[in-house]
């Protein structure tokens, strides 16, 4: 059986990619980042069950991919507070018209470009 252990992001920046998904996600730094990679692990008391994947961040030195082939989904009990959370960490509001009327997500992305949506799920419960 396979599992996600890490998710890698490219980026530009170690120390401005680390300040902003240590800040939005609460993960921590394994191990001190060098240069061009770290890797940030979740925190120890989830609010859900089950193994959260890690995501690494690494300085590839070109560019990023427009559209980007691959996203991270963020679930959020109070979509809104975390949109406007992220956004004051350095996130950005995509322009994007794809928007179904029901669309219960909303498209970011990071300070390095890397794209992530905000999903309503309302209050986390114990099967999820």
């Amino acid at each position: 059986m396979l599992s996600i252990g890490t998710i890698v992001l490219t980026v530009e920046d170690i120390a401005r990619a680390s300040a902003f998904w240590t800040a939005a996600l609460g993960y921590r730094h394994r191990s001190a980042p060098s240069e061009d990679w770290t890797i940030l692990d979740p925190p120890e008391k989830a609010h859900w069950s089950g193994r959260e994947a890690s995501i690494a961040l690494s300085v590839t030195g070109y560019p990023q991919h427009y559209p980007p082939r691959i996203h991270l989904d963020l679930y959020a009990e109070d979509q809104a507070a975390e949109v406007q959370r992220l956004r004051a960490l350095g996130a950005r509001e995509v322009d994007w018209h794809g928007y179904p009327a029901d669309a219960d997500w909303i498209v970011l992305e990071d300070t390095e470009g890397n794209r992530f949506c905000v999903i309503a799920t309302g209050p986390f419960t114990a099967d999820r």
